[in-house]
């Protein structure tokens, strides 16, 4: 074998060596970002970034939280993670805010219509631990309405703009019924149950009078529970909300004020003003959170599109809002169902 031969043969090794080195980093970083059963992952620090420089040599800081678009528990994972109000991202970014000394207060600016049921209720319920540990402002920015202002409910202080659209204090659930189309067709559906609610919601048939009632109590339930935190949080009774604005309604941010549902009307800068008092710190940076991207995670990225391969659609008339799903329940203003 000539020199030249013996060259290409040691450098295609070396190239496919890397390459095997490469999978399998990609392959653990997969893994990993999944979890590995039995095993405590470390918990990843999240970077600052000053969005509002303090006074000059001041150690204290406020962190500005977003909690923007439809609350999901849905978890994208990897670089889209920030672009989504996931669950444990926001749970990450309030426990660091707490266990860090330097930071005094948290700032969490609502954007959201609401969303899931679930996922709105472990976000509060994180809001309020953050909020009996320090102070937490919520302000509501475009919208802040029915799981957003759920989420609002276990802060400290909440701040509303004029022109806010919140509350819809409600629950809904839809579903959808085609069984009159299926019989213009001439299609018929045959479903095998254990039991006579297993199939309720289901819209290849009409639905019985005691599934409608069965579906109105599991509604009655959540909305008793979304009405009970609203008043514990605002120290309104419960028959005097259902009396006025927790009929679904959505108002605007002087009307909330009004109906003792927000504490002051203001911008984001009233609320980082706000946080500074709560938290005596006068000079505090405002800083937000962000994911360190890694090496590792964006193998791990690649791997899973890798596996499987992800289908691109464009839709417009969805407006970007994550599909709903039917016979589940939700914390959303009706005009985001259809």
């Amino acid at each position: 074998m000539n020199k030249t031969a013996f060259g290409c043969l040691i450098a295609a090794l070396v190239a496919a060596l890397a390459l095997s080195v490469l999978f399998n980093m990609a392959q653990f970083a997969a893994l990993m970002g999944q979890g590995i059963a039995g095993l405590a992952q470390p918990k990843e620090k999240l970077l600052e970034k000053v969005e509002v420089p303090g006074k000059a040599g001041a150690t204290d800081k406020i962190v500005h939280l977003d909690l923007e678009g439809v609350i999901s528990s849905m978890n994208v994972g990897g670089f889209l993670e920030q672009a989504l109000p996931s669950v444990d991202a926001m749970k990450r970014s309030l426990e660091q805010a707490v266990e860090d000394e330097s930071v005094k207060a948290i700032v969490l600016r609502i954007n959201s219509p609401g969303g899931e049921v679930t996922a709105s209720d472990i976000i509060y319920a994180a809001v309020k631990k953050a909020a009996a540990v320090k102070p937490v402002v919520v302000y509501m920015d475009s919208v802040a309405a029915s799981g957003g202002y759920y989420v609002a409910c276990g802060a400290t202080k909440v701040v509303a703009s004029e022109t806010t659209l919140t509350a819809s204090i409600g629950v809904i659930m839809d579903s959808v019924n085609y069984h009159e189309l299926f019989n213009k067709v001439g299609v018929s559906s045959q479903t095998f149950t254990s039991g006579a609610f297993k199939d309720t919601g289901s819209g290849a048939r009409p639905m019985r009078e005691d599934e409608k009632a069965y579906m109105q109590d599991l509604v009655n339930r959540m909305y008793d529970r979304f009405l009970g935190i609203v008043s514990e949080a605002r120290k309104v009774p419960k028959d005097v909300l259902k009396s006025t604005v927790a009929d679904g309604r959505v108002v605007t941010g002087r009307q909330a004020l009004e109906a003792k549902l927000v504490d002051k009307i203001g911008y984001i800068e009233d609320a980082y003003t706000w946080a500074r008092e709560l938290g005596s710190a006068p000079d505090a940076t405002i800083v937000k959170y962000s994911a360190e991207p890694t090496l590792l995670g964006a193998l791990g990225l690649a791997a899973a599109r890798a596996q499987s391969p992800a289908k691109v659609e464009l839709n417009l008339s969805s407006q970007a809002l994550p599909k709903l799903q039917p016979g589940m329940l939700y914390y959303l203003p009706g005009s985001f169902v259809h």
